[in-house]
């Protein structure tokens, strides 16, 4: 029963999830690393340090107090199977235009550019001679 009310580990399951290290959380809070090390072994943290690392980590205080690793785990196992398409879609990106076809256009428009550039050039040329 201690384990679902140490909120240090509460904290330190969170960070992991969302792939923090202890030494970004402690830059984000102005504080040490050793400072976050022994934060996350204590069983109890105060309600305005709470709200300053929940905000860092991106979720509620409550969330923190009520985490639970069984609610992670039937989220995970539910929603993840093999055939989800979603993280091959991630991996495989299949653009809807041709990469090529938008690397010459950037040309075109950099060799367009550069004319009006010249061009640009030569008129400011052509007034200081005049002077």
């Amino acid at each position: 029963m201690a384990e679902t009310l140490h909120i240090g580990r509460k904290i330190s399951k969170i960070r992991e999830l969302r792939g923090m290290k202890q030494e970004t959380l402690a830059t984000e809070l102005g504080i040490s690393q050793q400072a976050i090390s022994k934060i996350e072994q204590s069983a109890d943290v105060d309600g305005e340090a709470l709200e300053k690392i929940a905000k860092v980590l991106g979720v509620p205080a409550d969330a923190i107090k009520n985490f639970n690793d069984d609610a992670v785990l039937n989220i995970i196992s539910n929603t993840f199977t093999s055939q989800d398409t979603s993280t091959l879609n991630a991996i495989n990106f299949q653009p809807s235009f041709n990469p090529i076809d938008k690397i010459v256009e950037l040309y075109n428009e950099k060799i367009v550019l550069f004319e009006r550039l010249l061009q640009a050039e030569k008129e400011k040329n052509e007034l200081l001679k005049g002077k």
